[in-house]
């Protein structure tokens, strides 16, 4: 029983690295890639909630945010877009301790697609909100670091 339930993660954990890298380099990225890093909103209206603000301060960042929880099909909880330049995910315990640095590895090279030509962080949190992985994306080198 445990045989399977672990298999199941495991393939979980590469459908979604799957979905995330065939999403990202066949979906539009025109409409992220436009968005300028320096536009925040302005003004809020009463019809944003609390967690689709901090999804992302830009729009693109909040509408990458959303697609990334919604994309992971419950691998990962919640997370925020920063800069369009700094992603933080909040992984969820279905996760297995050697299946977060290929999840990290999908998600920068999702976000990279969507906001290119600059450096990238991918903030990795385990459900409990500790910081476990960060990654980072080199645009100059396209080398991506783990500490």
């Amino acid at each position: 029983m445990i045989l399977l339930q672990q298999s199941r993660k495991i393939l979980a954990t590469f459908l979604l690295i799957g979905v995330l890298m065939i999403t990202t380099a066949c979906g539009s990225t025109s409409t992220m890639s436009q968005v300028n890093r320096s536009t925040t909103p302005s003004t809020i209206g009463r019809d944003v909630t609390y967690a689709e603000l901090e999804r992302g301060n830009t729009p693109g960042g909040q509408t990458f945010g959303n697609w990334v929880v919604q994309a992971s099909q419950g691998l990962v909880q919640d997370a925020f877009v920063r800069d369009n330049n700094k992603l933080g995910v909040v992984i969820s315990p279905k996760v297995r301790p050697n299946e977060v640095r290929p999840l990290a590895k999908s998600l920068v090279q999702g976000f990279h697609k969507n906001f290119p030509k600059q450096d990238l962080k991918v903030l990795i949190y385990a459900p409990d909100k500790q910081l476990i992985l960060t990654t980072e994306y080199d645009t100059q080198t396209n080398q991506v670091k783990y500490t």
